[in-house]
């Protein structure tokens, strides 16, 4: 479980860069990061988190699953 969530955040990083390259993130391989990272994406969606332009949404996702690995792992 540890290391699938470690996957995870590393696949919402990966979308985070396709942001700064378009081109990519409408490849085939772009749109499928995308259909597995916006569910999770979506829970952070409402939360007020842009300023000055910039998204951190992904930074909070980010943290968000850090805190439930690590309750993952204290609890098993």
């Amino acid at each position: 479980m540890y290391r699938l969530i470690t996957i995870y955040e590393w696949l919402l990083i990966i979308y985070a860069l396709l942001s700064w390259a378009p081109d990519l993130r409408n490849s085939q391989v772009g749109r499928i990061i995308g259909q597995l990272s916006r569910p999770f994406l979506s829970i952070f969606d409402r939360l007020p988190l842009q300023f000055a332009g910039l998204d951190f949404t992904i930074v909070v996702a980010i943290i968000a699953l850090n805190c439930i690995q690590r309750l993952l792992l204290m609890i098993f």
